[in-house]
Formats: C-alpha cells, sequence, structure tokens
C-alpha cells in the first residue's frame, strides 16, 4: 500500500518534472537540427546558386556576403534583372551552384595541394608543365603528345 500512497502524493509532481525533461530536451534537438540546415544553408549560398525568397520569387544569387548578414544580397531574377533582398529573405536554395567551390571543398583542395607540392618536391610526381617541357623537340617546338 505504500507504493499507491507515494504515487497518490507525488505522482503529479514526478509527472510534471518527466513533462518538463522531454520539453528541454525535444527544443534542444530541434535548435541543433535547425543550427546544422542553417550552416548547410550558409556553405550552399553562393553567387551562381538558384534560391526561393521568402515573397515566393526564384532567382539566382548575383552577390552575397556572408560575413555581413545587414548587408543586401542581390538577387538576379530575370536576365538583367537584379535585385536587392535582405540576405536573410533567403527561404532556401533550390539549386547549388554548378562549379563553384564550397569551404569545404576549398579546405579540403588545400590539404591535397600541400601534398602534391611535397609530392614534386620529392620528385615522386611531376607536373604537367614538366612533362610539356620533356616533349619539345630540338627546335623548341612542342610536339603533338607528351612523353611519359
Amino acid at each position: 500500500m505504500e507504493l499507491a500512497d507515494f504515487f497518490a502524493n507525488y505522482g503529479l509532481i514526478i509527472l510534471l518534472v518527466l513533462l518538463l525533461i522531454f520539453m528541454f530536451w525535444s527544443s534542444r534537438r530541434r535548435m541543433q537540427k535547425q543550427k546544422l540546415e542553417m550552416e548547410a544553408k550558409a556553405r550552399q549560398t553562393v553567387p551562381g546558386a538558384e534560391v526561393l525568397l521568402q515573397g515566393g520569387l526564384y532567382g539566382t544569387i548575383v552577390e552575397y556576403d556572408p560575413d555581413d548578414l545587414d548587408k543586401p544580397a542581390r538577387v538576379e531574377i530575370a536576365p538583367g534583372v537584379d535585385i536587392k533582398v535582405h540576405s536573410q529573405a533567403i527561404l532556401r536554395i533550390v539549386n547549388a551552384a554548378e562549379g563553384t567551390v564550397t569551404e569545404d571543398e576549398y579546405i579540403e583542395a588545400e590539404e591535397t595541394e600541400a601534398e602534391y607540392v611535397a609530392g614534386v618536391a620529392d620528385g615522386d610526381i611531376t607536373s604537367l608543365s614538366d612533362d610539356q617541357k620533356r616533349a619539345r623537340d630540338a627546335d623548341g617546338e612542342p610536339t603533338d603528345k607528351p612523353q611519359a
């Protein structure tokens, strides 16, 4: 009978505490998810990306400064028609820009470039310009095919 008395006296308090813990956990999880989505959007927001603005307009980013969000972004909504919008008016990225390099890709390229430079310095890797120099004949004229 003591267990029934305990839940009769403290059951509501325990239920409220559990509800509060669930609410804090759920809120924190949602905030982390939103933060990850915002970071992904920021990496994709580069000139050339097709975006949807909050007003329902589709356009292509011409100019955007991710460091200064108070500076307006320029978006081309039609050929030759650029508009200035608040940088936070960009609702979502429809198509990421092709041929542009994101910050993550740039950092990865920097790491591989350092490895490449070290390989060329060690003589493990030959550069394309070295191959082209070897391919020239005695007159200084380039040949049609590079030599291995």
